[in-house]
C-alpha cells in the first residue's frame, strides 16, 4: 500500500476528495491521509468512512510552537509550515507504513504512480523531489525555485535528516514572499542535490509532473499526475483557471472533466450539508472557466 498525505482546510474539500477519488481509481489500494486544518475539513471527511481515507485534526497534533505560528502566519503559509511535518505524523500514527508521499491537494493520478516509485527504489536513495519543469514562456526558476514541493516522497528511516531539516527551516521561516533566496516551504529544496547527495534523488521523467506552466511542453498522455495550480472556486459558483495558456487538448482531456467532477463534489457536499467556502471573492469573468471551455467547444 502507497500512503499519501496532503493538507488543506474546509476551502478546498472539493479538491481534496477529487484527489482522493483520482488515487482510487489508478490505484486502489493507496491511502490518502489529510492533515485538516480545520473541522470544516476534518467532519466532512469523516463521514466519508472510507478505508483509504484518513484525516487527522491538526490541532491533534500540533505542539506548542506550532500553535505560535499558527497565530503569526496566514493560513496559506501555516499549511507550507506543516508540509514538512505532514510524513512524519503519518510515520508516527502507522508504524507499518515505510514511505510517504506528500501530494498537493490541487492534484490528481492520471495514472498508476508505480513507475515512479520504481525509479526511487532503482537508484537506492530515500527521498525523490520533482522539479517544475519549466515551459520557456513560464520559467520562473529565480523567485519559485527549479524544484516544486507538489509530490516529495519520503522513505522512512534514511529520509528523516532530509525531512526534519526541512522542518526546522520551515518553522525558522516560511512566508508567501521571495527574500534573501527564500521563497516559502519550497526554495529550501533547491540545494538538497548537493546538500544530501545520498538521500535525494531528483525524478527522470519531468514528463510525468504535468502542471500549467509546463503543459505546452509535455504531451498530458504522459503525466501520472496533473497539478491544477490556480483553478479556484469562486462566489457564485464559478471557477477561476488562473492565467496560464492552456493548450485545447489539456483543456478537453484534463480541465473539463475535473471541473464536471468539483461540481458534482460541491452538489454532493451540500446535499449532505457542508458549508461549501469559496476560495476567492471575485476573478476575471474572461477567465471563468465554463467560458473557458464554452468557447472551446464553439472553436
Amino acid at each position: 500500500m502507497e500512503h499519501f498525505v496532503t493538507i488543506f482546510d474546509g476551502g478546498f474539500l472539493q479538491q481534496g476528495i477529487a484527489l482522493h477519488r483520482s488515487l482510487d481509481r489508478v490505484a486502489p489500494s493507496a491511502c490518502l491521509w489529510v492533515m485538516c486544518v480545520d473541522d470544516r475539513a476534518y467532519d466532512a471527511l469523516s463521514s466519508m468512512r472510507s478505508d483509504t481515507l484518513r484525516p487527522i485534526r491538526v490541532t491533534d497534533v500540533e505542539d506548542d510552537e506550532l500553535r505560535r505560528l499558527r497565530s503569526e502566519r496566514n493560513r496559506g503559509e501555516y499549511c507550507w509550515t506543516l508540509t514538512p511535518v505532514a510524513p512524519r505524523v503519518v510515520f508516527e500514527h502507522d508504524s507499518t507504513v515505510t514511505r510517504v508521499t506528500y501530494i498537493d491537494a490541487d492534484m490528481i493520478a492520471l495514472r498508476d504512480p508505480a513507475p515512479l516509485f520504481a525509479e526511487l527504489a532503482e537508484c537506492g536513495k530515500s527521498v525523490l523531489i520533482t522539479e517544475h519543469g519549466w515551459a520557456a514562456e513560464y520559467d520562473q526558476t529565480l523567485t519559485s525555485g527549479r524544484f516544486c514541493v507538489q509530490l516529495v516522497v519520503f522513505e522512512r528511516g534514511p529520509s528523516e535528516v532530509v525531512r526534519s531539516w526541512w522542518e526546522a527551516r520551515c518553522r525558522e521561516w516560511c512566508f508567501d514572499r521571495f527574500e534573501d533566496g527564500k521563497f516559502g516551504d519550497q526554495r529550501y529544496l533547491d540545494d538538497w542535490p548537493t546538500r544530501f547527495p545520498d538521500q535525494v534523488h531528483v525524478l527522470q521523467h519531468k514528463e510525468w509532473m504535468i502542471a500549467p506552466w509546463n503543459a505546452v511542453r509535455f504531451p498530458h498522455s504522459e503525466g501520472l499526475f496533473y497539478h491544477f495550480h490556480r483553478l479556484r472556486t469562486v462566489r457564485w459558483g464559478p471557477m477561476e483557471l488562473g492565467g496560464y495558456h492552456l493548450p485545447k487538448p489539456v483543456m478537453r482531456a484534463l480541465y473539463e472533466p475535473y471541473i464536471d467532477e468539483l461540481e458534482r463534489i460541491g452538489t454532493e457536499l451540500v446535499a449532505a450539508g457542508v458549508d461549501l467556502q469559496p476560495q476567492a471573492k471575485r476573478a476575471s469573468p474572461r477567465r471563468y472557466a465554463r467560458r473557458q471551455i464554452a468557447r472551446l467547444r464553439r472553436g
